[in-house]
This record gives structure tokens, C-alpha cells and sequence, in this order.
């Protein structure tokens, strides 16, 4: 007898199981597709047969540029039931960065989308590892260039039977890092990192089975894929996706599929509370709204409560490398702990740390650092950037936070966004929160700008609410009521949008870079200190 296969835990098994429990239970609808979860653990074992016709082994690396659909998610588990190793790639990069991260993972096979295929294309011709282009449909049916083989191909092999040996400590994706240093870090996450990190969404987000989950953020990145889609299938949710975040399609999708439960970063949500089919949608059946990549701005967030009183928020921080979530504000800590991060979850222990890795005492800033089964393994190829993270039994997360007396964490910023003007630390969140008070305030990003009296200066760069103009001098008088001086921000600058990445983060090195030459002084320039 095979104890180990008796006893076996992987991310296909989690949802062979769910197919065992509700066969007939819709799983997964996209436009006119749905699958029920006997046919969607059908697609998936079919897809690995066709993984292991085109010679894929247990160890070997498939990456996939893809924007969301049916297959994506196919693919996911398909990969995983045969022991390979999942490498999602960021549709938004370029061919340069789709060609390192191709190169670095190793990756033997490439799914495609539509949408992606001139630039995966490109990549892979520069990749000589890349031995095949697999075509991905999405939503709607696109023309496949020759030379890629049909997913159809795929899904007409027979059932997936190998019976290799999968051990739940082995890898089972490498997700690289959307950091601001020039080469992202490939982390190393489990099958059972991620399971751990699944218990902990289940139990302390209630993700439950009888929800209509909405999947609208790109599956690629771990958010939308490890704390929703994947304990959603696991526990028998009914799971919507889409490959248009628009906020038009998207409160067309939660009100015509009564969707119950939906997660967004607060950049979205503000979108939705903008659009003028807001009031015009019917939401009476979302009861659970979800939030993470930053802090909901508190005015935002009484906004949201006052639109939809019926809606229980949750609030998830975390970063990739802990699969992803590793702390949690529940709905009934949001007002009361407005702008915090909330408490571990169920499997993390968190501290707040100095410089030497001593524990700070409560009340004071220092570094978020981590300890939980939800951990990465290693950085891919990277023993320097492994052992840097792990310094001292703790994986260093390069937040800044503070931990109050009921052991509720708030993140400052992190440690390359703190502001040091003058000498003195100046919290970008802190000052975003008091000119987000400012009603004709739609989003803003607070950034340090290099300047030639104070090194660096604090500046506000505003996208004003549709039909509404930001007076520079209103926000400064606002923000010098509030803070303390050295806080106020020395530039007041505009913009249509904020630069964000797929998890909706801005992009405040884009802001950095577009605004660098702001503070210049000399005798051809004046010096624009409040600039707008």
C-alpha cells in the first residue's frame, strides 16, 4: 500500500475533493462558459494528459502570460497535478522583462493569451529553453498564430493517471516579485505554504461555499489567485471570472450574476463608487467586500459603508512571498481600527523590529517581519537575496509598521517610501489620510521629491473627482491645520491617473520619476514649492 499517496496533499487534490463533494455545483462561469466541478476537474486531468504528451515531467517550470479566463485556471491545476511548477507572468511587462523571467525560471513550455501573444512570441524567440507555445483561450474566440499549439490539442489527451510521487513540500509556483529593483526575485512557494495560506482564508475571511465570488483582478498575481479563486474552489464557492476590471463591466457582473462576495484594491473601489451606473446597479446581494494591496483610505471606506450598508469589509495584507496573506482586519475592527492592517492570521506570527533585529516596544516604528508554515522556501536562484530575508529566524518584509496594544498591526509605508525632510521621518500614508478629508479629492500618492534645502520634500500629486478642480493653496491650508509643519507637502501636482501595477499598488517610483525635476532651483529656474 502507497501510504503516501493515501495521505497526499497537493493543490490538484483540494479540488478533485471539491468535485467528489459537489459534482454538479457550477464552479466557474466566464461570459457563457461556466463548468460544473465534475467537468472542471474533467478539463484539468485532460490538461495534464496533454502536459505529459508533450513531455512535461514532475520539477519542470510552465509559465503562462495570460490575461483571466477558464483556462488559466485549468492550467493552474493541471500544472500542479503533475508535480510541474506554475511560473505566472506579469501580462504588464514588457518583452525584456518577459524574456528574463522566461530565462530565469527555466521554463520549458509557455501558455499563451491572445492578448499576449505578439510580446510572448518575441520573448520566447530570445529563450531557447522555451521548447513550445501552448495558444489559451479567454472569453472570446482569437485568431492563433501558426507554430503554437491548440489548447483544444491539450484537452483531447486522456486522463492524467501518473501516479508520480508528489511530496506537499515540493514547489509548486514561482512567482516573481513586482519590486522596484532592476531584476524581480522569483519566489519559491509549496503546495503546502499555499494550503496553510487557504486554512487561513477560509477561516479568518469566511470565504464560505455558498458564495458568488467575483474574480476580477489578474490571476497571475497570488492575491486574486491564492486568497480567492483557490480556497473558493477548494471549499465549493460558485466563482465568476472576467478579464475586463472596467468599472462598467464590472458592476454589470456583480448586480446580473448576484454576486455575494468581492475583493478589489481601494484604487477599484473608488472606480466603482465613481462610475455613474453606481447608484443605477443593483448590489442588495454583495454582502462581502474584500481589500488589500494598500490601506482603504478611511474617508473611502465611510463612503463605501454609507453606499452599501449591508456590506461586511475585510482588509488583507500581505506580500507575495507569504502566499500572500499575513495579516487580517475583520469587519467588525473597521471603524474602530480604521487604517490598520488587523491581527496575524490564523498561521503567522508577526513582530515589529529594529535595525538589529531587536523587538520594539509597543507603540514604536520598526520593521514587519514574519514567521509562518505560508513562507516561501527560497528565492529561486538567489542564496544571496534567500539568506538576506530570512536574517535571524524572521523573513524580513520590508514594510515599516507599529503594533498597538491589542496587537493590531498599521503599516507606515515601506522603507523606501518613507520620507526623511529635514532630518525628520514623515509617514506618506499619514498625509495621504488627511488630504483624502478634501471632498473634491478622487486618489492621491504622497512622495518624496528630491530638493536642494531639505533633500527631500514631501509633495502631493492629486487626481481631482470628475467635474472637480484640487486649489493648491486649499489642500496646503488643509494639510497645515492637521499635521505638523515639516509634513505639509512642499508641492501640490496634478494628474489624470496614478500609475499601479496589476494588484493596484501605485507605482510611487513612476510618480518619482515623472516629478524628479520638481524642487529645481538655480539661476535659470525658480524654485516651485507649491507647484501645480
Amino acid at each position: 500500500m502507497d501510504m503516501h499517496t493515501l495521505s497526499r496533499q497537493t493543490l490538484f487534490d483540494t479540488l478533485h475533493r471539491s468535485a467528489r463533494r459537489y459534482p454538479d455545483k457550477i464552479a466557474l462561469r466566464q461570459g457563457e462558459k461556466e463548468y460544473s466541478y465534475r467537468d472542471f476537474n474533467d478539463l484539468c486531468l485532460r490538461v495534464a494528459g496533454g502536459l505529459k504528451d508533450l513531455g512535461i515531467q514532475s520539477g519542470d517550470r510552465v509559465a503562462m502570460l495570460s490575461r483571466n479566463s477558464i483556462a488559466f485556471a485549468a492550467v493552474r491545476y493541471a500544472v500542479a497535478a503533475t508535480g510541474a511548477i506554475l511560473v505566472p507572468v506579469n501580462f504588464m511587462l514588457n518583452i525584456r522583462e518577459t524574456r528574463y523571467i522566461l530565462e530565469h525560471s527555466g521554463a520549458r513550455l509557455l501558455f499563451v493569451g491572445e492578448t499576449e501573444r505578439d510580446k510572448a512570441i518575441a520573448a520566447a524567440r530570445q529563450c531557447p529553453q522555451v521548447q513550445q507555445l501552448v495558444w489559451l483561450p479567454g472569453q472570446d474566440t482569437g485568431n492563433m498564430p501558426d507554430g503554437i499549439i491548440p489548447f483544444d490539442q491539450l484537452c483531447s489527451s486522456d486522463h492524467y493517471t501518473d501516479n508520480a510521487v508528489i511530496e506537499t513540500n515540493a514547489p509548486a509556483q514561482i512567482i516573481y516579485t513586482s519590486g522596484t529593483e532592476s531584476a524581480p526575485k522569483g519566489a519559491v512557494l509549496s503546495h503546502a505554504a499555499i494550503l496553510w495560506q487557504y486554512s487561513s482564508c477560509l477561516i479568518d475571511a469566511e470565504i464560505a461555499g455558498d458564495d458568488t465570488i467575483l474574480h476580477a483582478l489578474p490571476l497571475f498575481h497570488c492575491a486574486q489567485l491564492d486568497c480567492f479563486l483557490g480556497p473558493a474552489l477548494k471549499i465549493g464557492s460558485r466563482n465568476v471570472i472576467t478579464d475586463d476590471p472596467s468599472p462598467e463591466n464590472l458592476l454589470s457582473l456583480l448586480a446580473g450574476e448576484q454576486v455575494t462576495s468581492f475583493f478589489a484594491p481601494p484604487t477599484v473601489w473608488i472606480s466603482l463608487l465613481r462610475s455613474e451606473l453606481f447608484e443605477q446597479s443593483d448590489l442588495s446581494h454583495l454582502r462581502k467586500g474584500y481589500y488589500g494591496a494598500s490601506i482603504m483610505p478611511v474617508e473611502v471606506m465611510k463612503e463605501i459603508h454609507a453606499r452599501l450598508p449591508d456590506i461586511r469589509l475585510w482588509n488583507l495584507y500581505g506580500q507575495t512571498e507569504m502566499a500572500p496573506m499575513a495579516t487580517i482586519l475583520k469587519p467588525a475592527d473597521q471603524l474602530r481600527k480604521a487604517g490598520s492592517a488587523g491581527r496575524p492570521a490564523l498561521y503567522v506570527e508577526t513582530r515589529i523590529v529594529d535595525d538589529a533585529g531587536t523587538e520594539v516596544a509597543t507603540g514604536e516604528i520598526g520593521e514587519v517581519v514574519h514567521r509562518s508554515p505560508q513562507l516561501l522556501t527560497e528565492y529561486f536562484r538567489d542564496p544571496e537575496r534567500t539568506a538576506a530575508a530570512f536574517e535571524g529566524g524572521w523573513f524580513h518584509s520590508g514594510d515599516l509598521g507599529v503594533m498597538d496594544s491589542e496587537g493590531y498591526l498599521a503599516i507606515v509605508d515601506r522603507k523606501k517610501d518613507m520620507i526623511k525632510t529635514g532630518g525628520e521621518n514623515v509617514s506618506s500614508r499619514e498625509v495621504e489620510e488627511v488630504i483624502y478629508q478634501l471632498p473634491e479629492v478622487s486618489e492621491v500618492a504622497v512622495i518624496g521629491l528630491s530638493h536642494p534645502r531639505w533633500m527631500e520634500a514631501v509633495a502631493a500629486v492629486i487626481v481631482p473627482r470628475t467635474g472637480c478642480t484640487v486649489d493648491p493653496e486649499t489642500v496646503i491650508h488643509h494639510c497645515t491645520q492637521c499635521l505638523a509643519g515639516f509634513k505639509v507637502p512642499k508641492a501640490v501636482l496634478a494628474a489624470d491617473m496614478l500609475p499601479r501595477n496589476p494588484s493596484g499598488k501605485i507605482l510611487k517610483r513612476n510618480l518619482r520619476e515623472a516629478f524628479a525635476d520638481t524642487f529645481i532651483t538655480g539661476p535659470d529656474h525658480e524654485s516651485r514649492d507649491n507647484n501645480y
